[in-house]
């Protein structure tokens, strides 16, 4: 039996944690919906990924841990949800709750590509810090 989990754990693809710290939060009214993707194509919505890891914890939190993810390249998307509706809510396109990407890229028009939020999970203990932008 302890040769056949040897055998198991030497096969194992290795893992690693993500701690994602968010930062700016204008309140602590609603929730936060983060998403966790190595999708590309389903960045920053991960509507369609079966794999993403998605949470929604109250505004209050400020720090969450994504632990047991295989090492390659991903993407975080949060959107703070301020009246509790699940989505986020716009005028005329322009986001009227907060919402941050990994790398902190710049926005310009739309969302920021997978590219500028990505980044390489290659070892344990790896973070990002995330400053919620909010247009109006």
């Amino acid at each position: 039996m302890l040769a056949s989990a040897t055998l198991l754990l030497m096969g194992a693809a290795p893992v690693a944690s993500l701690d994602v710290g968010i930062d700016h939060l204008r309140s602590t009214k609603g929730m936060l919906r983060v998403c966790l993707t190595a999708d590309a194509e389903n960045f920053p919505s991960c509507v369609d990924d079966k794999d993403a890891v998605t949470r929604n914890v109250p505004a209050t939190t400020h720090g969450l841990r994504f632990a047991g993810l295989p090492y390659g390249n991903y993407a975080v998307a949060v959107i703070h949800d301020e009246n509790g509706n699940a989505k986020l809510d716009t005028f005329a396109g322009i986001p009227r709750e907060g919402f941050g990407f990994s790398r902190n890229p710049p926005i310009r028009f739309g969302a920021p590509r997978f590219s500028a939020a990505r980044f390489a999970i290659a070892g344990d203990a790896q973070r990002q810090q995330i400053g919620m932008r909010y247009m109006l």
